[in-house]
């Protein structure tokens, strides 16, 4: 019998390198479990026309935006584990997601991690529909007019639980409008149907930078370089610890290790390219390079804080 095992392992083996060593033999699916346009897609289209230069292989963008994002993460969970449906995710996701739904799939466990990508630092910024120009104007502004002003953002996202946590500590009444993903609530910000927002710098910067939107603070422990005028919430106060979005790559658990790490080395591989870091120099985000093994353990820290921010502020989704 132990002769059998060790075979069978060693089988299993093989037949990993194997994969390993013809794969891809054909296009990568990419799964974006948001509308195109916001901060996951634009991380997302980065990290796969990286892993085409350097797999030789198409990877094909698949939008699936929806109840937050669990839709296309139980598809990406169930799906075939060979390394050909990948999906591009928040970390806070793995906290707020079993929290906020009646999941029939543990996260945790029904995906494996295959590589870091970004960190997207958080700004709350100002619409022109608010004519505020600090965070303490805003915060007296709301005290004055309680539920007349909104904000927008996804359901169940870190930023939506942010600008909850926000409201807890600053004692706003600030209303919350729902919105499938980042872009289409970027133009409607612009457009001055709604107030403000809190969401990552990559899909904000270039507003800011055009003056459509104002920068009123950010969320990271310290103001940042590039707009050292503009506060952070923890030094005001309005919230005790950073909260930055961290975005990665994962398969579905049992993906062959030998591909996970041939995935993990191509994305490294690219992220660290001068062409990848202008990119990401422009949008205003960091790389984040590691091995499958310490973005699990990033995972593995991020999801409790995410939860705790869930039960914090109390909000439920149909």
């Amino acid at each position: 019998m132990l002769k059998v095992l060790i075979l069978a392992v060693a089988a299993l083996a093989v037949t990993s390198m194997a994969q390993a060593q013809t794969y891809p033999v054909k296009p990568i699916k990419l799964v974006v479990p948001f509308p195109a346009g916001g901060a996951t897609d634009t991380t997302a289209r980065l990290v796969a026309q990286r892993l085409q230069l350097g797999l030789g292989q198409s990877v094909i963008i698949e939008n699936q935006g929806g109840a937050g994002g669990t839709i296309a993460a139980k598809q990406v969970a169930i799906a075939q584990p060979d390394g050909y449906t990948l999906m591009m995710g928040s970390l806070s996701t793995f906290g707020t997601n079993p929290v906020l739904y009646k999941l029939d799939y543990d996260p945790m466990k029904a995906f494996t991690p295959v590589a870091s990508a970004v960190v997207d630092k958080l700004v709350m910024v100002a619409g022109p529909a608010l004519a505020v120009k600090s965070v303490q104007e805003l915060v007296a502004y709301s005290k004055a007019n309680p539920g007349k002003l909104n904000y927008g953002n996804a359901i169940g996202i870190g930023p939506h639980f942010t600008v909850e946590m926000f409201k807890i500590k600053s004692g706003t009444d600030i209303v919350h409008i729902p919105y499938r993903g980042g872009a289409p609530m970027i133009a409607d910000l612009i457009a001055g149907q709604i107030h403000m927002t809190i969401n990552g710098k990559s899909v904000l910067l270039p507003h800011l930078q055009a003056g459509k939107v104002r920068a009123l603070a950010v969320t990271s422990a310290h103001r940042w370089a590039d707009m050292p005028e503009v506060p952070s919430m923890v030094e005001l106060g309005y919230l005790d610890k950073p909260y930055d979005t961290l975005f990665g790559v994962v398969a579905p658990a049992g993906t062959p290790a030998a591909i996970v790490a041939r995935l993990n080395a191509t994305i490294n591989d690219g992220l660290r390219s001068p062409e990848s870091r202008a990119t990401l120099g422009k949008l205003g985000i960091e790389p984040l390079i590691s091995s499958p093994q310490e973005f699990a353990a990033m995972i593995a820290d991020e999801a409790p804080k995410w939860a705790e921010a869930v039960r914090v502020t109390g909000i439920k989704v149909e």
